[in-house]
């Protein structure tokens, strides 16, 4: 199993939630407090919602590709750091109600992008305020262990 995901902060969650359920005709994986996930078979597409401010537009949070195990999320580090690209490495972070490994790299234009396997569920969001934020605002590192999520 391999999906790109796609965050979004939306302003209207219940409404984006309505919408999405219509798009792609499934129901959401899961649902808890100011967040949604969508698990779309076709196209392979992890839709996560998170509640943004109101009256904002929907921005893009971060965006990702969910694979199966922890042994897959390390290959990945190995490569993107092989390939020159600086990879911050997060093991059994909670976030987005899951227990989770990963690791993110940030595109040319500072995009954020996770590679990571979900490994238990969990009854946490996020540690920060904003998903991402810790992981954009730090300073590059080369593979180390991380205490920000999402």
């Amino acid at each position: 199993m391999s999906r790109v995901q796609l965050a979004l902060r939306v302003s209207d969650l219940e409404g984006s939630v309505a919408f999405y359920r219509r798009l792609f005709g499934v129901e959401p994986a899961k649902r808890r407090p100011g967040y949604a996930n969508f698990a779309v078979e076709n196209p392979p597409l992890k839709l996560v919602l998170l509640e943004g401010e109101p009256a904002q537009p929907t921005a893009l949070d971060h965006l990702g590709v969910e694979v199966a195990t922890t042994d897959e999320v390390h290959d990945t580090t190995r490569r993107l750091t092989d390939a020159g690209l600086i990879a911050l490495e997060e093991n059994d972070t909670e976030c987005c109600y899951a227990l989770q490994d990963k690791v993110w790299v940030h595109g040319p234009g500072n995009e954020p992008w996770e590679v990571y396997t979900v490994k238990a569920d969990s009854g946490q969001l996020e540690k920060a305020t904003a998903c991402c934020a810790p992981a954009a605002e730090k300073a590059p590192a080369t593979s180390g262990a991380a205490s920000s999520c999402c």
